[in-house]
């Protein structure tokens, strides 16, 4: 079912976008679409960059990614650090790559800086890394912990703030360092730069309450499916406990159950609550009244409805 649409004009490569909260159904979705309309995903989730992360990521299967060629995944060892610039330009890269073979890219993802990244043609702050500040922000961080570094950014940039997760403290840290460098507020530097995209934006979307249940859904599987082993092999590999990936949701709860700190019940229930929490901070960036986004309901009938109108959309720019 749908709830309000609009469209967008221009002759620009043709994007589809599939956003909406964690668990909602897009990957699913994203893939049966992109069967039928001859395309190709790329990735726009965080925490999907990763090699050896898949469980507690719910990433696509190999099998699915024989059905689509999909981008943007498994591309970085755990001990490395994406930045939404490297995710921005190998984004380009691949959507244009999948355009040149006369193939319809599929952006897909819950990471709303990235998507928005992308389709608003966002031009990134320029400030370089400085080690010295990171040194005295990472000092900070010891000092304060997460939560409290994240609330001196929320003081000085309350936009900034509210589109970070405050367990995410590289990206706290570059806010705060492209800050103190510019003298300048991090959410203003993030300009709309050159548009090279007509994206349609399509949004799955259901009842909290129904996204709940998917949520403790997926990470029943996850325990089931062996996440355990998972962090396990990781930590075997010689991945540091403390590196920012593994403080994902979680990764950090898993460890803590592994190293004795909490009860397997406890590790699962504050994954729980921290997806939720994660899921109310994506409504920011997705929402129900912007005129941009078609939305449907995630209901059996999105692919349907998704698939007529992008169908009724390329019929209509081209």
């Amino acid at each position: 079912m749908e709830i309000s649409c609009a469209s967008s004009t221009g002759d620009l490569i043709p994007l589809v976008v599939i956003l909406g909260p964690t668990a909602v159904g897009k990957s699913e979705v994203a893939l049966k679409l992109a069967e039928q309309f001859d395309g190709e995903i790329v990735s726009a989730d965080s925490r999907l960059f990763y090699r050896g992360m898949d469980i507690g990521t719910a990433k696509p299967t190999q099998e699915q990614r024989l059905r689509v060629p999909h981008y943007l995944i498994d591309v970085a060892d755990p001990d490395e650090v994406w930045s939404l610039a490297l995710f921005q330009r190998e984004a380009h890269k691949a959507i244009q790559g999948i355009y040149s073979r006369k193939h319809l890219p599929f952006l897909v993802g819950g990471t709303g800086q990235f998507l928005h990244s992308i389709i608003e043609g966002w031009s990134l702050p320029s400030v370089a890394p400085d080690p010295r500040l990171r040194e005295v922000l990472a000092h900070w961080l010891n000092r304060l912990g997460a939560l409290e570094l994240h609330h001196k950014l929320a003081i000085l940039d309350p936009r900034a703030a509210q589109a970070i997760d405050p367990s995410n403290v590289r990206r706290t840290i570059r806010a705060l360092e492209v800050i103190f460098s510019s003298g300048r507020r991090f959410s203003d530097q993030k300009k709309r730069g050159l548009m090279r995209y007509n994206p349609l934006l399509l949004g799955l979307t259901c009842s909290r309450a129904e996204l709940y249940r998917r949520i403790d859904e997926r990470i029943s599987s996850m325990i089931s499916s062996g996440f355990m082993n998972e962090v396990k092999s990781l930590l075997e590999r010689g991945y540091a406990p403390d590196l920012p990936t593994m403080s994902a949701i979680g990764y950090r709860e898993v460890l803590a159950y592994i190293m004795g700190k909490i009860t397997l019940d406890e590790a699962v229930s504050t994954m729980k609550h921290r997806t939720r929490v994660f899921v109310r901070r994506q409504a920011n960036w997705f929402k129900l009244d912007d005129p941009r986004i078609c939305w449907f309901q995630a209901d059996g009938t999105a692919e349907d409805e998704m698939g007529k109108t992008i169908k009724l959309w390329l019929e209509r720019i081209n």
